[in-house]
């Protein structure tokens, strides 16, 4: 199971310094508890100010690796070698790429993944920063199963689909719309079902620890979410969510025996 904490400070209690703090405090609580992946989400942020962000978070990341936080092999789908907390910055590959970030988040009306790419590939600072020797991350935003094709030829590393449950007064496409942007499940057009993607899918919309489970049922990769982790103690989430896919997983060997 795939985890993927959304940052937003401004869910968070106090002034903007506090809320800074608490913020970087999650974000490292985050890294310590083993969550795959950190989207820096502050859409408020100018580029100076997302930059400095950026830069503060990259170094709580890193402190994490450094305490002896014990290293998991890499989901087989990411091809990553270990499977350490990876930052990316949301739509702002210059901040990325300056920040030394390992990748990009792009939203549905950015630009496209392979775009994207020839960017990182051109940029000075992939040529001198230990960006040069590791996989730019390329995330994308999708919320039909089309984007998801779509993002998967453009060479996007993986997706974030949503809404998947309704939340806010915004109705989600439910189990049967994420199970098919995950297998491609057959459209009006198609008597068939396509192949599945091949590319990690992540549930993304009113997920909480008791749907989770779900979504993986269905087909989703992995979760992500915002107050998903910023509402809880994130060490004992994590815990709770991969006990419970590992219990999917020992159940779906014992029934194929």
């Amino acid at each position: 199971m795939l985890l993927y904490y959304i940052t937003d400070r401004r869910q968070l209690r106090g002034s903007e310094a506090e809320q800074r703090r608490a913020l970087l405090n999650k974000i490292s609580q985050a890294a310590r508890s083993g969550v795959d992946y950190i989207q820096l989400r502050e859409k408020d942020l100018g580029a100076r100010e997302l930059l400095h962000l950026a830069t503060e978070a990259r170094e709580k990341i890193a402190e994490a690796a450094g305490s002896g936080r014990e290293t998991r092999n890499s989901h087989p789908e990411m091809g990553n070698g270990k499977r350490e907390t990876r930052l990316l910055i949301n739509s702002r590959i210059d901040v990325a790429l300056a920040s030394g970030a390992d990748g990009v988040h792009l939203r549905g009306d950015d630009i496209s993944a392979a775009d994207a790419r020839v960017i990182w590939t051109k940029a000075p600072a992939a040529r001198t920063s230990q960006l040069a020797t590791c996989n730019f991350l390329i995330a994308r935003s999708c919320h039909t199963a089309e984007e998801v094709r779509r993002a998967e030829s453009d060479g996007a590393d993986f997706v974030v689909f949503a809404p998947v449950f309704e939340k806010g007064g915004v109705q989600g496409v439910g189990l049967e719309g994420l199970r098919a942007a995950c297998r491609h499940a057959p459209q009006a057009s198609t008597p068939e079902a396509s192949p599945a993607v091949r590319i990690p899918v992540l549930a993304l919309g009113g997920v909480t620890l008791e749907n989770a489970r779900a979504c993986m049922e269905a087909g989703a990769a992995g979760i992500a979410g915002i107050r998903l982790f910023q509402e809880n103690d994130i060490s004992e989430l994590v815990a709770r969510l991969r006990a419970n896919a590992n219990l999917e997983t020992a159940k779906e060997g014992k029934d194929a025996k």
